[in-house]
């Protein structure tokens, strides 16, 4: 197995430097069921951000991006499940996908609540605000 980057994510679903977007189709194109990719829950975030920021992606075409990695069966995603019940969350609310992750991971760790500062995060992925 291989970790992969973010930045290798991103010019593969973007497609958006001859060369560098070449070599990660290449890359994750040699990648099988049995010599898989992983990527890590940081690079998700991050993936995320650049998406959503840096290419001003919709969040209907992020949550399609992030469904097509967490499909595949040639990558092992960190935390797939508490990945897929975020990017639900995500996909059915307003609220931020790194939110999202925080708020589904201490759930995932048996956390009875996640408390937060941010008013947005507590009304649009279930944390609560710290009085």
């Amino acid at each position: 197995m291989i970790g992969l980057d973010t930045n290798v994510l991103v010019r593969h679903i973007m497609q958006d430097d001859p060369v560098q977007s070449a070599a990660a189709s290449r890359l994750l194109g040699s990648l099988t069921a049995v010599d898989q990719g992983f990527v890590p829950l940081v690079a998700l975030v991050e993936l995320n951000w650049v998406l959503s920021s840096g290419y001003d992606l919709d969040r209907g075409q992020v949550v399609q991006a992030f469904e097509a990695l967490l499909s595949a069966r040639e990558l092992v995603i960190e935390g797939a499940e508490t990945v897929w019940k975020a990017l639900r969350l995500f996909a059915r609310s307003r609220a931020d996908f790194a939110d999202c992750l925080v708020e589904r991971s201490a759930a995932a760790a048996g956390c009875v609540q996640t408390m937060t500062f941010d008013r947005g995060a507590a009304k649009d992925c279930g944390m609560s605000l710290v009085a």
